[in-house]
């Protein structure tokens, strides 16, 4: 398809040989960002949907590097017709590439797992990605001799440059302008224009006619698919999440920290997720919040820190005593606080505590916002923090945080700690124990149990399986002496505790005890994926 005599003349350009230059070197800049873009999309989308960032980054990217290798060998066989190969390649990666996210939601949503899709994609666009350069070195080659090692540093410094432009596009242009979803079929299409751009202006001489005409055809086709599917991506992003949440999705909503999903209210009972995970059911709700809440309070409870606890439930219960005088809650996502300031049945279910004037609210890095040493000391802090088991949160688990919180606490104060669930993960859970005694803190662990409500449909992260999620929430209550697990005398009515329950969720705790177990700190993060 390209004239052979080409390689023994000189390549007929429609510039000079330096403006060539500087426009192959813009195809490498170009591409190199929308390569890049898509490694972060599948490690994004897989953290979310598979859970265990840290796993999911490693596999996505090793798998991605070995197909970047076997990319590097194939396109040995093509270097013969680089500029239609290369034209070639740049189609098929903006197609996988861009319908990635696609693709992986689809079988997240109806199949039930994301893992296998995740990995041939990994997979299929390091092939692609590894095909590029060898391809742009004999381009590049054709254009002007040179040596080989400034060639190279030529086309790597356009790459590197690229991915860093990438790499900041996406979390900063793409997925707050488009999202995940459009934002992958964007960078497709910029991919397909930017390497079919190229070639047919660029080598157009260097094109047999019959060339010519299939690659605008293949590319033409690569964007009417995408921009087919942004057509499109409205209505699939509702079925999908219709498969996985069920039908009454009331609110989804991507904010800078998480994307939010309500369901549920008008007699059902409201579910909201984080990231995909069930975070609250109104139908079991109260047992966690009761757990987590009034076990601290049984002593002096002036002033009170919440940290997490956006939603408005264990604030909830904190203002149920009146000799509260002020609640500070530290949330890092200023959206969920505003959600349960503002949606009808998330409100009623906290029962408008954010209305009450005892109350501030500080949008922040828990972490952060302890490490700025802000004033203290408050007599109750509970930590009602993202589990455990999801990587990004190891830091709110560590010794280093508890050392902050420790020293913002009142000298009887009580620290409450949310610290996963003992049944599914009995290693964090006393992982998490050891961790706040290495503090210097004195602990006791207990658990509650009765989940009532599950995912509606669609496999739940802990497991994969919707009706198989963790049966109980475990928690951590520490003091500088040794605090006793009891109720305040002036505990308001409860639901789910007594006296005796106590005691009973006290010994079934420690039934499943593991010692001897290390602290996680920062440099050796020992919960989290």
């Amino acid at each position: 398809m390209i004239d052979q005599s080409s390689r023994r003349s000189a390549v007929r350009l429609p510039v000079p040989v330096g403006p060539a230059r500087a426009l192959v070197l813009a195809a490498v800049f170009v591409c190199a960002a929308c390569g890049l873009i898509y490694e972060l999309e599948l490690v994004a989308l897989a953290s979310y949907l598979v859970g265990d960032s840290v796993t999911q980054a490693s596999v996505i990217l090793s798998v991605m590097v070995f197909a970047m290798g076997v990319g590097s060998l194939l396109a040995k066989r093509i270097r013969c017709v680089a500029a239609v190969g290369f034209a070639g390649v740049e189609a098929a990666l903006a197609l996988v590439g861009g319908l990635s996210v696609m693709a992986l939601y689809a079988c997240f949503a109806w199949f039930g797992m994301a893992r296998p899709a995740m990995i041939g994609c990994a997979f299929a666009i390091g092939v692609l990605i590894g095909a590029e350069i060898p391809l742009l070195m004999t381009l590049i080659q054709r254009i002007r001799r040179q040596d080989a090692s400034g060639a190279v540093a030529d086309l790597f410094a356009a790459d590197y440059v690229g991915a860093l432009a990438g790499g900041l596009a996406f979390p900063f242009l793409l997925l707050p302008a488009f999202g995940q979803l459009t934002g992958a079929l964007v960078t497709g299409a910029v991919n397909a224009v930017a390497g079919a751009a190229m070639v047919l202006w660029l080598f157009r001489n260097d094109l047999t006619p019959s060339a010519r005409n299939w690659l605008l055809v293949a590319n033409l086709g690569v964007l009417t698919v995408l921009g087919g599917a942004a057509f499109t991506a409205g209505p699939f992003e509702q079925a999908a999440r219709r498969a996985v949440y069920g039908g009454d999705v009331r609110v989804a909503e991507q904010t800078d920290v998480q994307e939010i999903v309500l369901t549920g209210g008008s007699g059902a009972p409201v579910q909201l997720f984080f990231d995909g995970r069930l975070r609250v059911c109104g139908a079991d709700e109260f047992r966690y919040h009761e757990a987590l809440v009034h076990p601290a309070m049984a002593g002096r409870h002036s002033r009170v820190l919440i940290l997490g606890g956006g939603d408005g439930l264990a604030l909830r219960e904190v203002l149920r005593y009146p000799d509260v005088t002020s609640v500070t809650v530290v949330d890092l996502d200023g959206e969920l606080v505003r959600l349960a300031r503002t949606d009808a049945d998330l409100v009623a279910l906290n029962r408008h505590a954010y209305a009450d004037p005892r109350v501030r609210t500080v949008t922040a890095d828990a972490f952060d916002w302890l490490r700025a040493g802000r004033p203290g000391p408050y007599d109750v802090i509970l930590a009602d923090l993202p589990d455990p088991g999801i990587s990004r949160s190891a830091k709110l688990y560590s010794e280093e945080f508890y050392g902050l919180a420790g020293r913002a606490l009142a000298r009887d104060g009580r620290l409450a700690v949310h610290a996963g669930s003992p049944s599914a993960a009995r290693h964090t859970y006393w992982t998490i124990d050891a961790t706040l005694r290495a503090t210097g803190l004195l602990t006791v662990p207990y658990l509650t149990g009765g989940r009532d409500c599950g995912p509606p449909s669609g496999p739940d992260r802990w497991s994969g399986r919707a009706d198989d999620g963790p049966t109980d929430w475990g928690f951590v209550l520490a003091s500088r002496e040794r605090p006793e697990l009891r109720l305040a005398p002036d505990a308001p009515p409860l639901r789910s505790l007594t006296p005796a329950a106590l005691r009973s969720l006290r010994e079934a705790a420690w039934a499943s005890r593991e010692s001897g177990l290390a602290p996680s700190t920062l440099m050796r993060p020992r919960v989290g994926g």
